[in-house]
C-alpha cells in the first residue's frame, strides 16, 4: 500500500514501513475473531476438565460474544474523547488480563469471567483500527485499506481452530490461553512503540459521547451504511449457523467435506476484499456497496430457489454462497468506511455503533436459524435471502429518505 497519511500522526518507525504498520492494524483487528476461534476446539476438554454440563461450558462462548457486542458501543465514544492510542492500549491490557485469567482459572466460573474480560479487550482492535485508518486517510482510500483489515478477520478464524487443536494435542487447553496472552503482550508492545495519537484534536470537543451518537443516529447516510453492513454480515452468519447441520445431519456428508466446501466461500470473500482494496478508490465507495449488495441478493435468492426446488446438494448451496461472499467482500468494507466517514470527527463512535449492530443482529440471526432447524435447509436459506434483501433495502431507503427531507 502506497497511500500516504494525511498528517504526521504516525511516528518515525511507522513512516519507514507503512505496510508494516497496516499489518499491525490488521493483527489487532483479527485479535477478537482469532481468540474466539482458537478457543472453540477446547470446549469439550474444558467441559470434561471441570466436570460441567455442555450448557455451562457454552457460557464461555455465548457471554463473551455478548460482551464483545456491548464493548463495541463503549470503545468508539471513549476513543473520540480520550484518543485512539490510550483506549486501544487499555483494551489490549484487558485482553492480556482476561487471557491469563483463563489460563490459570481453577473453576469454570472464573474461566467464563476471564473469557468475558478477554472478549471485551479484544473488541478494542476491531473498533479502533477502522477509526485509526479513517483518521489517517480520506474516505475513498480508507475503504481500500479497511478491505484489507476485513480480510484479516477472515484469514485468522480460518487458521485459528487448527492452531488451537494442535495446542490441545501437544499440551492442554490452557496452552491456548497462554498463547493468547503472549500474542496480546506482543501486540501491546508494538502498539505502544509504533502508534502515536491519530485522533483529530477537534474530535474531543464534538458534543460528548451521547451527543455524538445522537447526531449519527439522526443521519440517513449513516443508517444506510450500518444497515447494509449489518444485514450483509448476517447473511453469512445465517449460512454458518445452518450449513453444517444441512451438510452433516441432512445430507450425511462428513465434517471434512463441509470444511473443504467452506474454504471456497472464504476464498470468495477474500477475493472480494482484494478487489475492493484495489478498485474502491477508482470506482467509488457507494458504487462498490451497491454492486456488492446486488450480488449478495442474487446469490442468496438463487440458493433459496435451488433448495426450494429440492436440489439438495452441496453445490446448490455453496456455489450461490460464493457469489454472496464475493459481494460481501465488495460491500462490507466500503460500508464500514462509509459509516466512519459520515462525520470524521466521530469516527470512533461510528465504528462502535456499527460494530455493535453487526454483532448483535448476527447473534440473533444465528440463534434463530439454530432454533428453527427442521430437517430441511429452508430456515437457513430463508434467513439468507431475507437478510440479503434487507441489506440492499437498508442501503437504498435511508438515503432516499434523507434526500427527500433535506
Amino acid at each position: 500500500m502506497t497511500a500516504q497519511p494525511r498528517d504526521s500522526s504516525l511516528d518515525l518507525a511507522s513512516r519507514r514501513s507503512s505496510a508494516g504498520f497496516m499489518a499491525l492494524l490488521a493483527a489487532v483487528t483479527a485479535l477478537a475473531p482469532f481468540s474466539l476461534q482458537i478457543f472453540l476446539p477446547a470446549l469439550p476438554a474444558i467441559q470434561a476438565g471441570f466436570g460441567v454440563s455442555t450448557g455451562v461450558a457454552q457460557l464461555a462462548l455465548s457471554l463473551s460474544i455478548l460482551a464483545n457486542a456491548f464493548a463495541n458501543l463503549a470503545y468508539g465514544p471513549l476513543s473520540d474523547r480520550f484518543g485512539r492510542r490510550p483506549v486501544l492500549l487499555v483494551g489490549l491490557v484487558a485482553f492480556i488480563v482476561g487471557s491469563l485469567g483463563c489460563a490459570l482459572a481453577p473453576t469454570i466460573h472464573l474461566l467464563v469471567a476471564g473469557r468475558i474480560v478477554q472478549s471485551i479487550g479484544g473488541a478494542a482492535g476491531m473498533v479502533l483500527a477502522r477509526a485509526i485508518v479513517r483518521d489517517l486517510y480520506d474516505r475513498e482510500r480508507s475503504a481500500s485499506i479497511i478491505a484489507y483489515l476485513t480480510m484479516a478477520m477472515v484469514v485468522a478464524p480460518m487458521l485459528a481452530p487448527t492452531v488451537g487443536a494442535v495446542l490441545i494435542d501437544v499440551a492442554s487447553w490452557r496452552a491456548i490461553f497462554f498463547t493468547s496472552t503472549g500474542i496480546g503482550v506482543l501486540l501491546s508492545w508494538q502498539i505502544a512503540l509504533r502508534l502515536d495519537e491519530t485522533r483529530p484534536r477537534e474530535a474531543g470537543r464534538v458534543g460528548g459521547p451521547l451527543g455524538g451518537a445522537g447526531a449519527l443516529l439522526r443521519s440517513g447516510p449513516f443508517w444506510s451504511y450500518v444497515l447494509q453492513s449489518t444485514f450483509g454480515i448476517s447473511v453469512f452468519f445465517a449460512f454458518i449457523s445452518g450449513a453444517p447441520y444441512f451438510m452433516i445431519n441432512v445430507l450425511g456428508r462428513s465434517a471434512t467435506e463441509y470444511g473443504l466446501w467452506f474454504i471456497l466461500v472464504s476464498i470468495a470473500f477474500m477475493a472480494g476484499n482484494l478487489v475492493a482494496g484495489r478498485i474502491s478508490g477508482r470506482m467509488g465507495l457507494d458504487r462498490m456497496v451497491l454492486a456488492g449488495s446486488l450480488l449478495a441478493v442474487a446469490g442468496a435468492g438463487l440458493a433459496l430457489a435451488l433448495l426450494m426446488a429440492a436440489s439438495w446438494a452441496p453445490l446448490a448451496l455453496f456455489a450461490p454462497m460464493m457469489a454472496v461472499a464475493l459481494g460481501n467482500g465488495f460491500s462490507v468494507p466500503n460500508a464500514q468506511a462509509g459509516a466512519v466517514s459520515v462525520e470524521p470527527l466521530l469516527a470512533g463512535t461510528a465504528s462502535g455503533i456499527a460494530g455493535f449492530s453487526q454483532m448483535f443482529v448476527a447473534a440473533l440471526v444465528s440463534q434463530a436459524v439454530g432454533m428453527l432447524q427442521n430437517g430441511t435447509p429452508y430456515p437457513m436459506a430463508a434467513f439468507m435471502a431475507a437478510c440479503a434483501a434487507l441489506s440492499f433495502l437498508g442501503f437504498v431507503l435511508p438515503r432516499r429518505w434523507a434526500a427527500k427531507t433535506a
